[in-house]
């Protein structure tokens, strides 16, 4: 539904609190393959319905940026390396936006953002990783703050591009082999423009993971450390009119991370909590604070990913049994496998969700080995699981984006979850 549409009753209702579906409703699936390995996933999906993410090769041990057009995987090429990839939903519907390789080695030898533990890509190559706009078949690199990374995650309608990348400045907070200062960084909307956005103050290093038709961007501020969540996201933030706001946390100063915001300044993203596990949550300024988004009964962890303007959030929830895509519902998570048309295959989780109610993601095919990108329709339906309970996720198996595992290793929870199972 497009947004002008919506009553200024509805409006303000959005601009206070999570949004209920309107009605029940059903998911029509479509998976779209890979482009020869064993994984791909629908990680962006914009209201005119550009569909993006990343698929592995052949291997599995190289992945590219991808399209999906017509049911199929496109690949988008590279910007002369191995690998690329879209980690993160982003809204400029005419493109598309993230991660890729350049042939040049890092003379610093660093893993950096896009690498370090597997991070987003599936090695450590040492090439050298740029963001890049992708539009009319032609993939162009985004300048760095002066140092030799960058990392492009969200854009806008506008066409801003926020994202992260390295200065000049021999970071004494970095852990080997990281040793640049990052900030985030806004590209745009003309091209070559790029511009600091500076940390809370006391902070060394920042970074973007999104940013609204209104110009107002969340990421993370921290230290360096490993380039990749922990204590460089100690705290979560949002960007405006040239200040910074700390939007608090769930009890622990560490993986503090939005990962969307919406056109009415509504945030979601996840966090650790004071007992070890990670939890999705909400943010605005008119709830009172940061608000838990708690997993599926039974589940320990759960990622909320990405907002739409309805506010209706998706995300995953993560347990003994396995993975599982959720939708929240006045902040209560339901299983989006309820929600599917019976026979489909199991959504492990929703990266992103448009005005239209259409979610992309990951699924699994037990059949053909393969966990492939998907888009879930919306259609009338009823729920057909009983109340309270999850379809069952035997030989659902632990799996996530590649960036959520690597953060759940690095911090020891990872072998609280399988440890369980």
């Amino acid at each position: 539904m497009n947004s002008r549409f919506v009553s200024v009753v509805i409006v303000a209702v959005l601009l206070i609190s999570i949004q209920p579906l309107q009605a029940q409703t059903n998911y029509a699936v479509t998976t779209f393959g890979t482009l020869g390995g064993s994984a791909s996933s629908a990680i962006s999906i914009t209201n005119n319905g550009l569909i993006s993410g990343f698929s592995f090769l052949p291997g599995d041990q190289t992945v590219v940026a991808t399209i999906f057009q017509n049911g199929k995987p496109v690949p988008l090429g590279t910007l002369g390396g191995p690998n690329s990839g879209v980690e993160w939903p982003n809204h400029n519907a005419r493109a598309v936006v993230g991660i890729a390789e350049t042939a040049d080695l890092d003379p610093l030898n660093e893993d950096w953002s896009c690498a370090h533990n597997a991070a987003f890509f599936p090695t450590v190559t040492h090439h050298i990783c740029l963001g890049f706009v992708w539009q009319n078949g032609v993939m162009d690199p985004l300048p760095t703050l002066g140092g030799i990374n960058g990392y492009a995650a969200g854009a806008n309608d506008v066409g801003q591009v926020v994202g992260w990348a390295e200065t000049p400045v021999h970071d004494s907070s970095c852990t080997f082999p990281q040793v640049l200062q990052f900030q985030a960084a806004l590209w745009g909307p003309k091209p070559g423009q790029v511009q600091p956005l500076l940390p809370l103050e006391g902070d060394p290093d920042s970074a973007a993971t999104a940013i609204n038709n209104k110009g107002q961007v969340v990421g993370i501020s921290g230290i360096c450390e490993n380039a990749v969540g922990d204590l460089s996201a100690m705290h979560a933030v949002l960007w405006e009119n040239g200040t910074v706001t700390y939007l608090g946390n769930l009890g622990v100063d560490a993986w503090d991370t939005p990962t969307a915001i919406n056109n009415h300044g509504q945030v979601v993203g996840f966090t650790e909590t004071t007992d070890g596990t990670f939890h999705g949550f909400y943010w605005s300024r008119f709830a009172g604070g940061m608000q838990d988004l708690k997993p599926l009964p039974g589940d320990a962890f759960s990622f909320a990913y990405a907002i739409n303007d309805l506010g209706m959030v998706v995300g995953q929830s993560i347990g003994p049994n396995g993975s599982t895509a959720v939708i929240w519902k006045n902040s209560v998570p339901v299983d989006l496998n309820c929600l599917t048309v019976p026979g489909s295959l199991h959504l492990i989780y929703a990266n992103d969700i448009n005005n239209d109610g259409r979610i992309t993601g990951q699924a699994r095919d037990p059949d053909q080995g393969q966990a492939p990108g998907f888009l879930a329709t919306p259609q009338p339906g009823v729920n057909h699981c009983s109340a309270g309970s999850a379809v069952p996720r035997s030989n659902a198996g632990v799996a996530m984006p590649q960036h959520i595992a690597t953060m759940l290793q690095r911090s020891g929870a990872w072998t609280r979850i399988v440890g369980t199972r």
